[in-house]
């Protein structure tokens, strides 16, 4: 299983820990410490060695950061960790909404007096310490770096990880290394740059056509990168992880040991381009006034997904949907209170194994039954594996790293008999899924403008959910990709190419969850005969191909563009996955996709 249902962390480790971290509070003369859910190369995901705010305060969410002072200890968590914190945090730690509550704010309440709040400058982008030193400014709290007091109490912390590198294909990237050095190296030219540094993992796998194992569920390595404005590239990564690859990188890029990385970057002559937002803080010290906050140069084009990258993606979803439908044909042969959820993620890793591109799982599979489907991001261990019962709703959402594609989908499913409340909300949901994938809109908005259309249904009812409407996706890379988002805070226009997810939910607390889920991709949107001629339009095209539960869906509440989208979204799944399926599940394809 690339699974595991092990507990990884429980409440009561918690106190001990915190105690342990505010003795060297003492000897450190620190009022407080910073501990964020990030590593020194800034990705959204880390390995082991840097769980350190899971290891502490026992929340294990993909997000977050503690605020450790004398007295009290803050967890920061956004609206999709709400639930899933009351549950893993001991009393000792104190959940904070974020960001309605700032961070500087909140020291501002509980240091009244002032005080000094230590923080890795490793572990901490420059653009976060810059704005949070603005917003403490009057208020005699100062910002002290220091070195990670968490490593200090963490006697069995895991080691750095050490996974092999492999050559991705130029087959499915589209566009050789070379190409793209040399095409972001003529933009460092033009806005005058000498160099560029790339800190994300999924950025310098993009840019130089490689993918590593250090973080699980994402085919990523750790390093660091120097893009020179003359397409050269400076890499800094541990030898060992580059064992056979000598040919592949060619003499344009050369090799350095990690620990090199700070040094070389001091020594860089001319104005640095990099992200603020992700640029570790001790580096953007090292540059000094020559740093350009430019962002980071690889985002936009490895966002902007090419022919062969898209193709290879919905190639991948193709047959990821089969192994979805599979187990959907499979889940509903059983008789309700006969499975719990750990079978069923078992169940349907099994279906997707069969697939010889598959390497990995693209996350943890949530199957959260009942009241575990309130849980946004709930993960089924041994200890709170649940039964599926009649009336459940089951919230499923998976997603495969192959080869050629990055999948992600998520169905909510009926067992047994739904409640008429639940078919009322879930109709809903399908509803603002329905009306972004049927959307059109004039080239150069972004997530911000057209998130609202996802939420309609849902506002009209005086409901809404706590998570975006979408994030990006990528190519045998990151599940979660920036900078694009279906999100009211994503400022980003969408582009032809960007693949994102859309997927609207509802969740009510210690009751159910909904969550309906697609994987779309931006294109230019065919003419009209009503068409402005001078007028770019942009539409979706839908990669994901698995029916929704129609047991689920009130159809008198559905429009009659609503219902014929539906009908011919089943017949697509049908038309592209059919070849694919057992006998078994084809037959229950038809029944599931039969006409509203």
């Amino acid at each position: 299983m690339y699974q595991t249902f092990d507990v990884t962390a429980r409440p009561e480790q918690g106190p001990p820990r915190l105690a342990a971290l505010r003795k060297e509070l003492a000897a450190e003369n620190l009022d407080g410490f910073l501990v964020p859910r990030a590593d020194a190369h800034q990705g959204e995901y880390v390995a082991p060695r840097d769980e350190r705010l899971g290891w502490l305060t026992g929340f294990t969410g993909s997000a977050g950061f503690c605020a450790v002072l004398k007295e009290t200890a803050g967890v920061f968590i956004d609206g999709r960790y709400r639930t899933q914190v009351k549950r893993q945090v001991a009393a000792d730690f104190t959940p904070v909404p974020w960001p309605e509550v700032q961070l500087a704010d909140w020291l501002k309440e509980q240091l009244p007096q002032g005080g000094k709040v230590g923080f890795d400058p490793w572990l901490h982008a420059a653009g976060q310490i810059t704005a949070l030193t603005r917003e403490l400014k009057g208020s005699s709290i100062t910002l002290v770096q220091c070195g990670n007091l968490v490593d200090r109490i963490w006697a069995d912390q895991p080691a750095h990880p050490m996974q092999p590198v492999a050559a991705h294909p130029l087959d499915y990237a589209g566009e050789s290394a070379a190409d793209k050095c040399a095409r972001l190296a003529k933009g460092l030219q033009e806005t005058g740059q000498a160099a560029a540094i790339i800190t994300l993992p999924d950025s310098i796998m993009w840019l130089l056509n490689i993918r590593g194992g250090d973080v699980a569920r994402n085919p990523v390595a750790h390093g660091f990168a120097i893009l020179h404005s003359d397409a050269r590239v400076d890499l800094f990564m541990a030898a060992e992880k580059l064992a056979g690859l000598e040919g592949h990188f060619g003499p344009s890029v050369s090799l350095h040991a990690p620990e090199d990385f700070l040094q070389a970057a001091a020594a860089l002559n001319g104005s640095v381009a990099a992200d603020n937002s992700t640029l570790p803080q001790i580096v953007a010290d090292a540059l000094g006034e020559r740093l350009v906050p430019a962002g980071d140069p690889c985002a936009l084009p490895k966002a902007r997904k090419n022919a062969a990258e898209i193709a290879g993606s919905a190639a991948a979803h193709l047959r990821d949907g089969a192994a979805v439908i599979e187990l959907l044909a499979w889940l509903d042969a059983q008789a309700p209170g006969t499975l719990t959820e750990i079978d069923v993620v078992k169940k349907l890793e099994e279906f997707r194994r069969q697939d010889p591109a598959l390497r990995d799982i693209s996350f943890e599979t949530i199957a959260g039954t009942g009241e575990n489907g309130a849980v946004m991001h709930y993960r089924v261990t041994d200890e709170t594996d649940t039964r599926l019962e009649d009336g459940h709703l089951l919230v499923l959402d998976s997603g495969g790293q192959y080869l050629d594609g990055t999948t992600d989908i998520t169905r909510t499913i009926a067992i047994g008999t739904p409640g008429d409340e639940e078919r009322a909300a879930f109709t809903r949901v399908l509803q603002g899924m329905i009306a972004m994938s049927r959307l059109r809109w004039p080239k150069g908005l972004a997530g911000r403008d057209i998130e609202a259309i996802g939420r309609m249904p849902l506002w009209l009812a005086g409901q809404d959910f706590n998570h975006g409407l979408g994030h990006g996706v990528g190519a045998y890379l990151s599940v979660h990709e920036g900078p694009q988002r279906l999100a009211r805070t994503s400022h980003v226009p969408f582009e032809p190419g960007m693949i994102l997810s859309n997927e609207p939910g509802y969740y009510r607390e210690g009751a159910f969850g909904i969550r309906i889920e697609n994987l779309i991709v931006a294109e230019e949107a065919p003419a009209l005969e009503t068409s402005d001629p001078e007028r770019e339009m942009l539409s979706w095209r839908t990669l994901t191909f698995a029916p929704i539960d129609r047991r689920l869906v009130n159809v008198a509440m559905l429009t009659p563009c609503e219902k014929d989208w539906l009908n011919a979204y089943h017949r697509e799944v049908v038309e592209k996955t059919a070849a694919q399926l057992s006998p078994a599940a084809k037959a229950w394809l038809d029944a599931a996709t039969a006409p509203l």
